[in-house]
C-alpha cells in the first residue's frame, strides 16, 4: 500500500470554517474491536450557505448520515480520502448525524479511542477527533459537547467524559451509561472519554469564591497508592493560579486520569486530563526528586490551559504557541515558587541552549509560529513550547510584573470563549503597556537564534562604559534574511573585588535592562567609577547565543560573585567550555588531555560554599553537556566530546577527591525521604559529588574504594533518587558490577512499569563498550514493547538522542539500527516514529564520513512507499 502524500498547509492561506457547530451530542457505545459512535451536530453556516458541508473522518467505518433525522442517499455526499462531503443543505441551521464504528483494540498509533492495558482512553490533539467521528477537526469550530458513554458494567465500571455528570443509569442488559455536559464551548481536540476498570482516590478544592470542586484521580488499582504527590500538586496549582492570575476553576469536578499508553506527557482536555502515568504516580521507593518536580510541573502545566489553552483555544494549529508557549511560562513560574527560583531558570535555560539552539540550526528549524506544515503532529516542538516560552518571559520582563498582569487580564476579558491568534496575544499586552509591539512580533515569524557580539570599553577619565552590541540571525528555510529582534538585555557590573556597582536607569540599581532593536547599537553607562566587569544577559533575559570576548579573570569573578545567579552559573559553564574546546584540538590531534588548575579551584570554591543554594552548586559543578559543547565545533566529533568531558570529570574527581568525599559525606543524613526544595537540593548535590568520584579515566580505571562507595548506596538506599544516582554512576564505571546491580534492580522492579522505564534507561545510556548489542537484545526482551512510547523513548531515544559516543560510532551501525527501529514504527505509531528520527536530521553537522552514513539512512527510510506522513516530512525536510 502506498501512503498518501499530504499537502503542505500554509498560514497565509487561512479561511474561517465554512459551517460551525453549536452542539455536538455523542453516544459511543463502547466494543473492544467494533465501537459505535453516533454524532449529532448542531450546524449553521458561518456567512454564506449552500456549500458543501465538510467533515474530517479517518481509520473509521461509515454506518450512516442524516440531515435533519432523514437518512441521506449515495448521491447527496462522498465519503473518500479523510472526508465526508455533505451537498444540498438547507439555507438555515441544521442537524446533521453521523454513525460509525471504530476498532479501540487495533488503534496502536494511539490517536483518537483506543485500549490502554484494557482501559478505554482518548486522545484527540492535534487531528485525533477525527478518528472517532466524522467532524470539522479543526480548533476554531467550537461546540459544547455532551456525551454518553455506554459500556459493560464488568469491564468498564467507570464512564468519564468531559464537564459535569447529569446521568448515568443500568440499561439492564449487563450495560450501565454516563452522561456527562459540558456547558463551555471547545474545540474537538479538547475532548476527552475514559472508561475501565479504574479506581480513585478523592479530594475537593475550596475556591476564592467559596464553590466547593470535586478532585479525582483515576488509575488502576495497583497504582492507587502513588497519586498523593499529584493530588497535592494539583490543589497547589488551582490556589496559585488564582493568586497569581486571578483564574477560578469553573466546573464541579477536576479529574485526572494516569494511562501507561501515551504519545505526549499529559492533555489538558476540558474537566478530564489524561496523562501520561510517568507524570501521576510517585512513592519515594519507586520516584526520583526529579519525577516528584515533573509530575508537579506538567499537572500543573495541564490544570493552567483551562484558561490558557482551553476557555481561549488557537483559532488554527498555526497558533500552537498561543497556548503552549504561555502556559509553559505559567508552569515555569510556578515551579520557580515551589522550589528554587535561581536553579529553575537555569533548568529552562539550559533547556534551550542544549536543545533548542540545536533544533534551530537544524533542518526542521520553524518559527514559534510555523508559516507552514504538513503534519501538525511533528510541530509539538521545544521552539514551538519552550521557545515560546521565553517569547513570554520577554514581554513579562518589558512590561514588569504589574502590567504583565494587566495585559492578561485584559487577553482574558477580551477573548473568553473565542479562538484567537498570537497578535491578539500581543494586542492585549499592547494594551496595558500602551505601546506598540510590532517589531517585537517577529520572534513570532522568524526562525533561528540570533547571535549577539559583544564589545566593552571603558572611559575612565568620562567615568562612562560604552557596550556596543550586534545582532545576527543566520537563514532558515522560511527566510534568507533576518529583520533585526527587539529584545530586552539585562546588564550588571562588578568591581575588581566582585561587588555589584550601581548602575543610572537600574531598577533595583544593579540590574539595568537595556533595548536592542537594531541591527547594531551602542549603550553608554554613565558614573561608573571604576572599570567594571560585566554581567551580561542576566537571567538569560533572551533566548540568543552571546560571543563576547571576556578574561578568564573576569569569568572567574562572575562565577565566585555574580549577585545573578543565571550568570554565575553561565560563567562557569564558560570557562569549563573554554577549557574543553582547547583540550578537544589536543585530543584530536594526539595529544594527552590537561587539566586547567583555574578550572580546578573553581570547582573548589563551590564545595566549599556553605552559603549557596545545595540545588545551586549542583548545577554550578556541572561540566557543559555534549550537546552543548557540539554546537560550539564547526564539524561536531561525538567521540572526542565524550572522551575529553569524561576525562575531564575523572581529573577532577581524583584532583578534588577529598574535598569531594568530605562534602558527600557531610550531606548525608539518616532522616526518612521528604519531597521539598531543601531536600532535593541536599540530594542533588550529594549525588553530584559522588558522580565525579566514580567517574572513570578513558582506560577505564576507577579505585575500588570509590566503586564500592557506589555500590553501598545503591544497596542501602531508602529512596529511590539515591539508589537510582549510584547505579547510574556504577553502571558508567565498571560494567561488571554495573551488570550485576541491574540484573538486581530488575529483578525487585520488573512489575512496575515506571521503573522498568528507567532500568531500559541504564541500560541505553551506558557509555561502555558493546551498548549497542545490548540495547538491541533488549529489544526483543519481556520488558520492553514496541507498542509503548515510554519503552521507546527510554531505551530508543535514550540510546539514539543523548548516549552520543555510542550511537555516533566510525562503524554507523548505530544509524542502521535507528533507521530499523523508525521503519517498524512507522507501522505502529508515527508521532513516535516521526520524534525518534531527530538525531538523524543534524547529519551536516558531522564528519563527510557519518555524513555518508547517516544520509543513507535517511535515503533508506525515505524510499518506503507505506510511509507515513509523519517521517516522511521529516526525511524529506532533513535530506532538502
Amino acid at each position: 500500500m502506498v501512503t498518501a502524500i499530504k499537502k503542505e498547509i500554509f498560514l497565509k492561506d487561512y479561511t474561517p470554517p465554512a459551517y460551525l457547530v453549536d452542539r455536538i451530542d455523542l453516544r459511543v457505545e463502547l466494543d473492544p474491536q467494533a465501537t459505535r459512535v453516533r454524532a449529532t451536530l448542531s450546524c449553521r453556516a458561518n456567512g454564506q450557505t449552500g456549500q458543501p458541508l465538510v467533515l474530517n473522518g479517518k481509520r473509521l467505518e461509515l454506518v450512516r448520515v442524516e440531515v435533519d433525522e432523514t437518512e441521506l442517499t449515495s448521491d447527496r455526499y462522498s465519503f473518500a480520502d479523510d472526508l465526508l462531503i455533505i451537498l444540498g443543505l438547507p439555507g438555515r441551521p441544521f442537524t446533521v448525524t453521523v454513525e460509525t464504528v471504530i476498532n479501540p483494540a487495533g488503534n496502536t498509533a494511539l490517536e483518537g479511542l483506543y485500549l490502554s492495558s484494557g482501559n478505554y482512553c482518548t486522545q484527540c490533539e492535534a487531528e485525533g477527533f477525527r478518528a472517532i467521528t466524522c467532524f470539522p477537526d479543526r480548533p476554531d469550530v467550537m461546540s459544547v459537547f455532551t456525551t454518553t458513554v455506554v459500556g459493560d458494567k464488568t469491564a468498564c465500571p467507570v464512564l468519564l467524559a468531559n464537564g459535569n455528570l447529569v446521568d448515568s443509569g443500568d440499561l439492564g442488559d449487563g450495560r450501565h451509561y454516563a452522561t456527562w455536559h459540558d456547558p463551555f464551548p471547545k474545540p474537538c481536540y479538547l475532548f476527552a472519554l475514559v472508561a475501565g476498570n479504574l479506581v480513585h482516590i478523592r479530594d475537593s478544592f475550596t475556591t476564592r469564591s467559596s464553590r466547593i470542586v470535586d478532585l479525582r484521580i483515576y488509575v488502576e488499582e495497583r497504582n492507587q497508592d502513588k497519586c498523593g504527590h499529584a493530588m497535592r500538586a494539583l490543589q497547589k496549582a488551582m490556589r496559585w493560579d488564582e493568586e497569581r492570575f486571578g483564574r477560578e476553576y469553573d466546573l464541579d469536578t477536576f479529574m485526572i486520569v494516569a494511562v501507561d499508553d501515551f504519545n505526549m506527557g499529559a492533555m489538558e482536555n476540558k474537566g478530564l486530563n489524561v496523562f501520561n502515568s510517568k507524570y501521576v504516580l510517585a512513592l519515594p521507593e519507586t520516584a526520583t526528586d526529579v519525577d516528584y518536580e515533573g509530575i508537579e510541573g506538567v499537572i500543573a502545566h495541564e490544570y493552567f490551559h483551562n484558561w490558557t489553552g482551553n476557555r481561549i483555544t488557537c483559532r488554527d494549529w498555526f497558533q500552537l504557541s498561543l497556548k503552549e508557549g504561555l502556559t509553559v511560562f505559567r508552569d515555569q513560574e510556578f515551579t520557580a515558587d515551589m522550589i528554587s527560583r535561581p536553579v529553575k531558570r537555569i533548568q529552562d535555560a539550559n533547556i534551550i541552549r542544549s536543545f533548542q539552539f540545536r533544533e534551530d540550526a537544524g533542518p526542521m528549524a520553524h518559527p514559534v509560529r510555523p508559516p507552514s506544515f504538513v503534519e501538525i503532529n511533528n510541530f509539538y516542538t521545544l521552539t514551538v513550547y519552550n521557545k515560546g516560552a521565553e517569547v513570554i518571559r520577554m514581554l513579562y520582563t518589558l512590561l514588569g510584573p504589574q502590567t504583565f498582569r494587566r495585559g492578561m487580564d485584559i487577553y482574558f476579558e477580551r477573548h473568553d470563549g473565542q479562538a484567537v491568534t498570537c497578535d491578539d496575544f500581543v494586542a492585549a499586552m499592547e494594551a496595558a503597556w500602551g505601546r506598540e509591539l510590532d517589531q517585537f512580533k517577529r520572534w513570532y515569524s522568524q526562525a533561528g537564534t540570533p547571535e549577539l557580539t559583544v564589545e566593552a570599553t571603558y572611559d575612565p577619565a568620562a567615568r562612562h562604559l560604552v557596550l556596543e552590541v550586534a545582532q545576527n540571525c543566520p537563514p532558515t528555510r522560511e527566510a534568507a534574511e533576518k529583520e533585526p529582534f527587539y529584545m530586552p538585555l539585562a546588564v550588571g557590573l562588578l568591581d575588581e573585588t566582585g561587588r555589584s556597582l550601581p548602575i543610572g536607569g537600574a531598577v533595583d540599581s544593579a540590574t539595568r535592562t537595556l533595548i536592542l532593536s537594531e541591527r547594531s547599537q551602542r549603550f553608554v553607562l554613565d558614573e561608573i567609577p571604576t572599570k567594571p566587569t560585566v554581567s551580561f544577559l542576566r537571567n538569560f533575559s533572551a533566548p540568543v547565543k552571546v560571543v563576547f570576548a571576556q578574561s578568564d579573570e573576569e569569568l572567574s569573578r562572575l562565577m565566585a560573585h555574580d549577585t545573578d545567579p543565571f550568570n554565575r552559573w553561565d560563567a562557569g559553564q564558560q570557562l569549563g567550555l573554554r577549557y574543553l574546546l582547547a583540550q578537544i584540538d589536543r585530543f584530536q590531534n594526539g595529544d594527552a588531555i590537561e587539566l586547567d588548575q583555574r578550572l580546578v579551584h573553581g570547582l573548589r570554591n563551590l564545595l566549599a560554599d556553605d552559603d549557596s543554594d545545595p540545588a545551586f552548586l549542583a548545577m554550578a559543578l556541572l561540566l557543559p553537556t555534549e550537546n552543548w559543547i557540539g554546537q560550539q565545533m564547526t564539524t561536531i566529533d561525538p567521540v572526542a566530546v565524550f572522551s575529553v568531558r569524561q576525562q575531564f570529570r575523572a581529573l577532577i574527581g581524583r584532583a578534588l577527591c577529598a574535598e569531594l568525599q568530605t562534602r558527600y559525606h557531610r550531606l548525608s543524613s539518616d532522616a526518612p525521604y521528604r519531597y521539598t526544595a531543601a531536600d532535593a537540593g541536599r540530594r542533588a548535590l550529594r549525588n553530584g559529588c559522588l558522580a565525579y568520584l566514580l567517574a572513570p579515566d578513558l582506560s577505564g580505571l576507577l579505585d575500588p574504594e570509590l566503586l564500592a562507595l557506589g555500590v553501598q548506596q545503591y544497596r542501602t538506599g531508602d529512596n529511590m533518587t539515591d539508589r537510582l544516582a549510584a547505579l547510574t554512576y556504577v553502571v558508567n564505571a565498571d560494567l561488571d558490577t554495573g551488570t550485576e546491580l541491574l540484573t538486581d534492580f530488575h529483578a525487585q522492579w520488573r512489575h512496575d512499569p515506571l521503573v522498568v522505564d528507567k532500568w531500559l534507561i541504564l541500560h541505553a545510556g551506558c557509555t561502555l563498550p558493546g551498548t549497542l548489542d545490548r540495547v538491541r537484545g533488549l529489544t526483543v526482551h519481556p520488558s520492553f514493547t514496541h507498542k509503548n512510547p515510554n519503552k521507546v523513548r527510554s531505551l530508543i531515544a535514550t540510546f539514539c538522542a543523548t548516549n552520543h559516543s555510542q550511537f555516533h560510532a566510525a562503524d554507523g551501525a548505530g544509524y542502521v539500527f535507528l533507521a530499523d527501529q523508525v521503519i517498524l514504527l512507522d507501522t505502529l505509531n508515527p508521532q513516535i516514529a516521526a520524534r525518534m528520527l531527530a538525531p538523524l536530521t543534524q547529519w551536516r553537522r558531522y564528519d563527510a564520513d557519518r555524513q555518508v552514513l547517516i544520509r543513507e539512512q535517511l535515503t533508506r527510510i525515505g524510499g518506503l512507499p507505506s510511509l507515513s506522513n509523519d517521517v516522511r516530512e521529516v526525511v524529506e525536510k532533513s535530506l532538502a
